[in-house]
Parts: structure tokens; C-alpha cells; sequence
């Protein structure tokens, strides 16, 4: 496969989430992705429903971080398995890992003897609460770092029922921010010639995006809270009953507002919603007298009516809604691929589009692997490489 990062090795020590989404991220940019797997396999092979194939025994969930890599099993607690991640070290461009705080340093493989084999590797170690600190050796999983990082506090219907964010946010965040810090890594290696550790976390993650929640207490004192599906600064925006179902309707600006206002028949000028300070303030007044007007006709009339006078809005999509979307399409977030065992199938393509077009720049997407299948290429790609010139 093609991509910004072709030439670049990755050798992925991790599994679950983070680390996987992380490592998956660099091969859809054309990085050889070398999977190191316990003999048992990633735990995540193991996490459904749903579960697919003749066996009912592939996990769907093992399918949506692990695209574009090799497989191979390796104990790293025998002394031919830590020979054969010495080799692999040696051959490898970056390490990525997301074992516990102390737990690679005990297989033999603290970043002094990382860099001992391979100076110029740049080593990504994603932990839980981070490697250091007083609470650095935790154990990390997404909800509960959802939980500690005041993700959950700012999320549902009231500050009384906190709710998790539907997706595994916090691990997909810190695969991104790995992704992307391996990427200053490596290009900070073109001047040095050396290699690095690049460190995040499910906490440095979910407060590394808590934006203007986070100034509205650090800098103005107020402690912001859930607030259901409307935003926390701006009125009128988040979602809305019409008389079939529900729309999202965001009102960034007072053109927007009095473009919305005469659309629904509300007084624009009127001192309550004048301004955006002033909706705030009367903001449960304010998605009355809107659901009051939404109320007279369903959805399709009303997105029809605010996308002719410009003001942004959508429905609200179902999964399976947003896979059969021809735009979602059309930006290259479905990849196929040819599954060994389930045939053709269809998997959420990468969010990069690069120059002419190619999603995560590169072309040839290869499917997520089967527990060890190319172990024997591996060795083989290794031999090769270790070969005297």
C-alpha cells in the first residue's frame, strides 16, 4: 500500500483500542504494520456481539482497528519470543505499545534497551492515567477515563445522569493523538537522527479536547455541566422536535438568527433573543417557542426550508443510515476489502483524503489479519532485511 508513510515500519505491541486505532491510522498512511500478538490472540478477538463468519467466532469489534496489518504470534515471556522482538526492534521505525505503566520494562524492553537496538525508533506508549504522576500506574480502560477526565459530567440529559459518550472516545482520542505525535516524531528524527518516546493517555486525551469546557472554568470559574442535546454557549443550537420526529438546528450568528426567526414566525428583535447572550439566558423559553413552530410541520419540510436560506441543520442518523449515505460515500469512508474467511467487506474507511483523492493517501487497503497468519512472511521479510548488503 501507497501512502505519506510507505517505507516507515511500525511494529504494533499493542491490543484493545488505543494502541490498534493508533497503529491502523499509520498503515492507512502506507506504514507496514507488523501486529505482534500473544499466542491467544488480541483480546479484543474476543469482544462481541456481534460476532461473524461460518464459526460465528470473528469479532466485528477486532475487524474495526486492525486493517492494513500483518499478524504474528510472539510470547514475549519466553527467551525466543524476546529474541525475535529484539529483531524486529532492530528492523522497526516506530514501536507502538499500551501495556501498563512498568510492564514492558519487565519484558525485558525499557526504552534504554529499545534505543540501545535501535537508536533512531520512535517509541508511542499509551497509558491509562499516564506513565508517571501519583496515579500513574493505573490501569486505564475508555468509560472509566470517560469518567475521571469530566467527559461524563458534561454529557446527558442533566448534571444528575451523567452518561458515557456512545463510542470509546478516550481510546479512539489517544490513538489519534498518538498517530499524530508519532508523526512530529518522525519527522523531528529527519533532523536529529534519532528516535524518541511519544507519550499519551486516555486522560491527556479526553482533557487534551475539553476546549471551551475547560477555559469556562480555568479562566471564568463557572463549572460547566450536562445539558442534554443543546450546546453550552450558544442558543439556539442542538437538537429540536418537529411533528414526526426530531432535527439539529445550529445558530452560530445573528444572521443565522434572524434568517431562523422569520422562518419560524419569532420575533427576532425582541429583548429576550436579541442577542446570543440574551438566548442563553432564556434559552428554555426560546426551544419552546421553537418545538411550538417545528411542531406544524415533519422533518423533510423543515430541512428543505433552512437549507434553501442557509442555516446549518441535519437529522439525526441511525448506523446504518449513515453507511448507506451516498456523501459519507463519496469521501472515501467505506473502504472493501477481501476477507480471507467472510469474503468481500465493507469497513469505516479513514478520515484523511490527500491530493487526487485517495483515502488515508494510499490505495490497496488489506484486511484486518487472522491470528497469526503471516508469521512465516514475517520471518521470512525479516531474514531478507537483516541480510548483509
Amino acid at each position: 500500500m501507497q501512502g505519506p508513510l510507505s517505507g516507515i515500519v511500525v511494529l504494533d505491541l499493542s491490543r484493545a483500542l488505543a494502541g490498534p486505532h493508533c497503529a491502523q491510522m499509520l498503515g492507512d498512511l502506507g506504514a507496514h504494520v507488523i501486529k505482534v500478538e500473544h499466542p491467544e490472540g488480541d483480546e479484543s478477538r474476543g469482544w462481541g456481539p456481534p460476532f461473524v463468519g461460518p464459526g460465528h467466532d470473528i469479532s466485528t469489534y477486532f475487524l474495526a482497528a486492525n486493517r492494513n496489518k500483518r499478524s504474528i504470534t510472539v510470547d514475549m515471556k519466553s527467551d525466543e519470543g524476546r529474541h525475535l522482538v529484539e529483531r524486529l526492534v532492530r528492523q522497526s521505525d516506530v514501536l507502538v505499545e499500551n501495556f501498563r505503566t512498568g510492564v514492558l520494562d519487565r519484558l525485558g524492553f525499557p526504552v534504554e534497551r529499545l534505543h540501545e537496538l535501535n537508536p533512531r525508533l520512535v517509541i508511542l506508549s499509551i497509558t491509562g492515567f499516564g506513565h508517571d504522576g501519583p496515579e500513574g500506574g493505573r490501569p486505564g480502560y475508555d468509560q472509566i477515563a470517560q469518567g475521571e477526565a469530566g467527559l461524563m459530567s458534561l454529557t446527558g440529559p442533566s448534571p444528575e445522569e451523567p452518561y458515557r459518550v456512545g463510542a470509546s472516545i478516550a481510546d479512539l482520542l489517544a490513538g489519534i493523538h498518538g498517530a499524530y505525535g508519532v508523526a512530529a516524531a518522525l519527522y523531528e528524527r529527519e533532523r536529529t537522527g534519532r528516535g524518541t518516546v511519544v507519550r499519551t493517555s486516555l486522560l491527556a486525551s479526553v482533557v487534551g479536547v475539553h476546549s471551551y469546557h475547560g477555559t469556562a472554568w480555568t479562566v471564568g470559574g463557572k463549572v460547566p455541566e450536562a445539558g442534554g442535546n443543546h450546546h453550552a454557549s450558544i442558543a439556539p443550537y442542538g437538537a429540536f422536535h418537529c411533528a414526526d420526529g426530531m432535527i439539529q438546528l445550529a445558530v452560530a450568528n445573528e444572521g443565522q438568527w434572524r434568517k431562523v426567526a422569520g422562518l419560524l414566525g419569532i420575533d427576532a428583535e425582541q429583548p429576550r433573543f436579541a442577542t446570543n447572550r440574551d438566548r442563553f439566558a432564556h434559552r428554555d423559553e426560546l426551544i419552546a417557542d421553537i418545538e411550538k413552530a417545528l411542531a406544524v410541520h415533519d422533518r423533510g419540510h423543515w430541512l428543505a426550508a433552512l437549507a434553501e436560506l442557509g442555516v446549518p441543520a441535519g437529522a439525526i442518523r441511525s448506523i446504518d443510515e449513515v453507511y448507506a449515505w451516498d456523501q459519507v460515500r463519496s469521501q472515501g469512508l467505506v473502504v472493501s476489502v477481501d476477507h480471507p474467511v467472510l469474503g468481500p467487506i465493507e469497513l469505516p474507511g479513514p478520515p484523511l483524503r490527500f491530493e487526487g483523492g485517495d483515502s488515508g493517501g494510499g490505495e490497496g487497503h488489506t484486511p484486518p489479519p487472522g491470528l497469526g497468519q503471516d508469521t512465516a512472511a514475517v520471518l521470512a521479510w525479516l531474514a531478507e532485511r537483516e541480510r548483509p548488503a
